[in-house]
């Protein structure tokens, strides 16, 4: 219980429940560790907040009664149409059977590299969103090409669930997961399972000088398709973008392309510059240029303001400069949100994800499997597309015990969505070890790292014909 709390006044409410303070209807807000809701109308009694007690009131020490996060993890949140669709072949069975974590690209994969080896098992799909399936890359080179939500959504997750006959439990948040009773708890009920996977995927990796109530983090289509909305209202505004990345990187020239300026931003001298080696690097930098783009590289972002007209002010670390913008985007890397796996006892190294087996991909928890950007195999985060459909097909084997030759990890090929700029990474790159040019002509650059070392390749080709 917190001791400021206790200071707080008694809750303005009349004998129907309706506040009386003059500030609206109570509101709610949900925690975006574990799901858990604050009602303003119920309060936080055993943690020290009466009935009643505005989300603005409330402390800053103030923790999640549920994962002990703060007031700052928490979001407004308004209450949406559930989703409990029943498949003719009961979810619940003898055992449970299969339940997926996740909705994305990976949790839909294994669903049906399930199917295609077995039509009746049976299978629960629960996610924290709608379920509706997208392409998820798509969402970095969209904008220009004026697709809004609506358009990037490949299939409603109601008809997918009908079509693959799996139960979907959407807009629902998981608890917490009872490993040994084979159990989850859920903002939705308990669920039982046989077999578990978690496809809980990355969340972007917000550095404590960029509030989120302030930047956009592209990393799902419902913040996408609000952003698209922003971008669509008032033609030729000031974007700022926070990492240089290949996202980062692939955003900013999105936008040039739908009439914005953007102003990259970097705390490297280069772009692309953890991936990338030097030479390759300027070349990515001079091509971006060529756009409008304006590159500022070995800058970090100390802060952000927001002004009385609704824009941003952002200010760098030893550095007296300020950049003005009208929307500002954060594009600083992904992470994995280990809470969840943790609380289930699943071995999880920060900065990686969980650990999997590399051939099973299983955890370190019997029949509990995980797959896509959440994992991490060999000590390195996996977070690519192209293997998804083999690491689903090798966990559907595993799930329906059905004999399989095993997971196979390359690393694959990694290819930058610019027209500006063609970039093509292959193999696995050690940023310390030594690049080899082998082609560099001034349209085409080729570099290559020996195999006795990181491995890497990097092909890249300048298209001086850019045109927005």
């Amino acid at each position: 219980m917190i001791e400021q709390a206790n200071n707080l006044s008694p809750i303005n409410m009349d004998k129907d429940g309706k506040p009386t303070d003059g500030r609206g209807d109570w509101k709610q807000f949900l925690c975006r560790a574990c799901g858990w809701i604050y009602d303003e109308k119920i309060g936080d009694p055993d943690g020290g907040l009466p009935a009643g007690t505005r989300f603005e009131d409330i402390p800053d020490d103030w923790q999640c009664p549920l994962c002990g996060v703060t007031k700052r993890d928490f979001e407004p949140f308004t209450p949406r149409n559930i989703n409990i669709v029943k498949p003719q072949v009961n979810p619940a069975g003898d055992t449970g059977g299969l339940l997926v974590i996740g909705a994305g690209m990976a949790g839909w994969a294994v669903i049906e590299a399930v199917r295609s080896l077995d039509p009746d098992y049976p299978i629960t799909l629960i996610t924290a969103d709608s379920g509706d399936r997208y392409h998820k890359p798509q969402l970095s080179i969209a904008i220009s090409q004026n697709k809004n939500a609506e358009h990037l959504i490949t299939q409603l997750a109601i008809s997918e669930s009908e079509r693959l006959n799996i139960g979907l439990v959407a807009n629902t948040f998981v608890l917490h997961i009872d490993t040994q009773n084979k159990q989850v708890r859920t903002t939705r009920g308990d669920f039982d399972y046989e077999s578990l996977v978690f496809a809980i995927g990355a969340k972007p990796a917000l550095p404590k000088s960029l509030p989120p109530k302030f930047v956009w983090r592209i990393n799902h289509v419902d913040m996408f398709a609000k952003l698209q909305q922003k971008l669509a209202a008032k033609s030729k505004q000031n974007i700022a973008i926070i990492g240089a990345g290949m996202i980062g990187s692939e955003l900013a020239e999105d936008i040039i392309k739908a009439g914005h300026h953007v102003t990259l931003i970097d705390r490297n001298e280069l772009p692309l510059a953890e991936v990338l080696p030097t030479k390759a690097s300027q070349l990515v930098k001079d091509a971006l240029e060529t756009t409008d783009i304006t590159f500022m590289g070995g800058h970090t972002v100390s802060n952000i303001d927001k002004t009385a007209n609704e824009q941003y002010l952002i200010h760098f670390a030893n550095n007296d400069k300020i950049v003005t913008a009208d929307e500002v985007v954060a594009s600083t890397g992904l992470v994995v949100d280990g809470r969840l796996p943790q609380r289930a006892g699943v071995e999880f190294v920060p900065q990686q994800g969980i650990i999997v087996d590399a051939q099973t991909l299983k955890t370190s928890i019997t029949n509990v499997y995980a797959i896509g950007d959440c994992i991490a195999i060999g000590g390195q985060a996996c977070r690519f597309v192209a293997p998804l459909r083999q690491q689903a097909d090798t966990i559907a084997h595993q799930v329906l015990r059905l004999e399989h030759e095993g997971y196979q990890h390359e690393a694959p090929i990694v290819r930058l969505k610019t027209k500006s700029v063609a970039v093509t990474v292959t193999g696995s790159p050690c940023k310390q070890t030594h690049w080899e040019t082998l082609v560099d002509d001034g349209n085409m650059l080729i570099m290559q790292q020996p195999k006795s070392a990181g491995n890497g390749r990097v092909e890249i080709v300048v298209n001086t014909g850019f045109t927005v």
